[in-house]
């Protein structure tokens, strides 16, 4: 799950002047700081800053949405079988979405 949008990084490298970016694994986002000759990862208390200005990415909302349906189709498969395994199961599929949510520091 993409934390972060690209184009939210990218503005802010051209408000701070660093030039290239570009991400080198999950998450990890590279750029030429200002009179640089070689790339710097973004810092992490920008990422985060930014990420606290601008919410949620594209992802992680349709990853939250369908943590949203899957939670309500099993309600009411509940109530149908009268039975609780499909809240045990979307219970489930809702937790690895939230584990999915943590940003890594």
């Amino acid at each position: 799950m993409n934390h972060y949008c690209y184009a939210w990084i990218e503005d802010w490298c051209k408000e701070n002047g660093w030039t290239e970016l570009f991400m080198r694994r999950r998450n990890e986002y590279w750029a030429f700081p200002p009179n640089g000759v070689m790339p710097l990862p973004i810092p992490q208390q920008v990422l985060r800053q930014i990420k606290a200005e601008r919410g949620l990415s594209s992802d992680e909302r349709v990853w939250c949405m369908a943590a949203g349906m899957v939670a309500l189709a099993a309600a009411g498969l509940s109530f149908l079988a009268q039975s609780p395994m499909p809240l045990v199961t979307a219970f489930a599929f809702c937790a690895m979405v939230v584990a999915g949510l943590e940003t890594e520091e």
